[in-house]
């Protein structure tokens, strides 16, 4: 941030990541000095010199001068998730004041970890992997993909999952994850997830599509890992019996390529150089024409993760911002075989001085569907 600034933080998740609670209003974060607090919704704030009950922005400059707190040169405002309306509302709100866009430092910010928010990772490492390691066991003969899921999403929501993975940009949608059996996980989407998927209805094109879990095909399970305001990423691969040999080839590649990057991720290194070691391992192995898809091939191989669910940064070949201590990825190196499905292992890691701490840590080979 600039010497004299300061920034008006509107967006839902920088408002929970700035105060550790949601509310509908705005919070004042300057360059030195206290942070205050204009409450709209709900006005139950306990009393306090920092928290401001407003009806409207416009009111803010006022409760500013009552509490004697001047308005700096430069103001940040999230140009990059508020609509063009409120912005253009907030600056007219400081009309003496120049803007800046405070996107990219409150994502820079955000990437990095502190104690507590790696605790809450870890809880939900724990709780997803509770879950993961139940559903062999959810099958039914003659189960759909939607069917899995929805037992899937139950098994989830018992164990504590709020429901609701909040996700970064206004072309991402998603609901509480992806089941991708067989061939479906070569249909494309428009989303930016490693893997498509038809989805139930066009409305929202992405992930199971109804079809029927057969013998020979691959089911991969990428469901929800929201526990509290943070989340982790996980993907494993079910199967009912066999698969192709070409499948476990490319599934343990897929675990190669996380055991190299566990090693190589260190504090100083370039995203981008996970990516390009990525590639290498899967071109070296004979698979590029099936790495991170086959019909529609996805540039990168992972992401941030935190209170959104694809946070910066992307681990993909044109990022060169350097890993830091503390930091956290979801890496998925995965594959789209025709006529089989996806395969492939996702797991949320933590950027450590030694290399990466798994926060998923459950089984990764292709597991059976129990048939009993």
């Amino acid at each position: 941030m600039p010497e004299d600034s300061a920034l008006l933080v509107a967006a839902n998740v920088n408002v929970f990541y700035s105060t550790g609670r949601f509310f509908r209003g705005y919070v004042w974060i300057p360059r030195h000095g206290r942070p205050l607090y204009f409450v709209v919704k709900p006005q139950t704030f306990e009393p306090s010199p920092d928290v401001v009950c407003i009806r409207k922005p416009e009111q803010i400059p006022g409760e500013m001068d009552r509490l004697g707190v001047e308005t700096p040169r430069l103001i940040g405002l999230e140009e990059d998730v508020l609509s063009y309306n409120d912005v253009s509302r907030l600056m007219k709100v400081f009309p003496q004041a120049e803007f800046f866009n405070s996107t990219p430092c409150l994502r820079a910010a955000r990437m990095t970890k502190t104690a507590h928010e790696l605790e809450l990772m870890r809880y939900d490492g724990q709780r997803q992997v509770a879950v993961y390691s139940r559903i062999a066991s959810l099958y039914r003969p003659g189960m759909t993909d939607i069917g899995l899921q929805i037992a899937i999403e139950g098994e989830l929501r018992r164990e504590g999952c709020l429901g609701f993975p909040r996700v970064a940009g206004n072309l991402m949608e998603i609901n509480m994850g992806s089941v991708l059996a067989g061939d479906n996980a070569d249909n494309p989407s428009p989303y930016e997830f490693a893997m498509g998927g038809a989805g139930a209805d066009p409305s929202l094109p992405g992930g199971a599509d109804g079809r029927e879990i057969r013998p020979g095909e691959s089911v991969m399970v990428d469901m929800n890992g929201s526990f509290n305001a943070y989340q982790t990423d996980m993907t494993r691969v079910w199967s009912l019996g066999g698969l192709p040999e070409i499948a476990y080839k490319a599934h343990d590649c897929s675990r190669s390529i996380l055991r190299a990057l566990e090693r190589e991720a260190l504090p100083g290194v370039e995203v981008c150089d996970l990516y390009f070691r990525a590639v290498r391992m899967a071109e070296e192995a004979g698979l590029k024409d099936f790495f991170m898809g086959h019909s529609q091939q996805s540039a990168f191989i992972g992401h941030g993760v935190g209170i959104e669910l694809n946070e910066q940064p992307p681990v993909a070949p044109r990022c060169k911002v350097s890993l830091q201590q503390d930091m956290t990825l979801a890496l998925e190196p995965k594959f789209v075989i025709p006529g089989v499905g996806a395969v492939g292992v996702e797991n949320t890691y933590a950027v450590r001085g030694d290399g990466l701490e798994c926060l998923t840590p459950f089984e990764e080979e292709i597991i059976l569907f129990n048939q009993e």
